[in-house]
């Protein structure tokens, strides 16, 4: 296995799925820390809440890989993306985001593909999926 990634976040509000995900991701040994948030406003706020200052003070330890559920009560997916979306390119070329959700909706996928370059992934996360967007994204050596 590659060398690990520093650190992995995950946004969901379901808790079941929350702690499958962590399980997974741990047995798989992919990052050094694991980051998980029910919520999508707090996952924002302790990522970039102040803007690029906030990043740049938590350097080395911007988000490598953001995995963000659609449907979540309060700030949904799509809200989290948008937000996304507006930080400053030097933010986000630090982060692959990555949607992971049960949604295989059209309107839903078409929604996701205008933002650039997040993955969009179907519940369960597995660990061939897991190895697939690794190998894609990421070069781990």
């Amino acid at each position: 296995m590659p060398k690990k990634l520093r650190n992995v976040v995950l946004v969901d509000d379901n808790e079941t799925t929350s702690f499958l995900n962590n399980r997974l991701l741990s047995r798989l040994d992919v990052a050094d820390k694991v980051y998980t948030f029910s919520r999508a406003e707090q996952a924002y706020d302790f990522l970039w809440g102040n803007g690029a200052d906030r990043v740049s003070s938590m350097e080395p330890d911007a988000p490598q890989l953001v995995f963000v559920d659609l449907k979540m009560p309060g700030m949904d997916g799509f809200e989290f993306l948008e937000h996304y979306s507006q930080l400053p390119a030097d933010v986000k070329e630090k982060t692959v985001m990555a949607v992971l959700t049960t949604s295989m909706h059209s309107a839903d996928t078409a929604r996701v593909a205008k933002f650039e370059g997040v993955e969009y992934l179907a519940k369960p996360l597995t660990e061939e999926k897991m190895r697939r967007l690794l190998d894609k994204r990421f070069v781990l050596s």
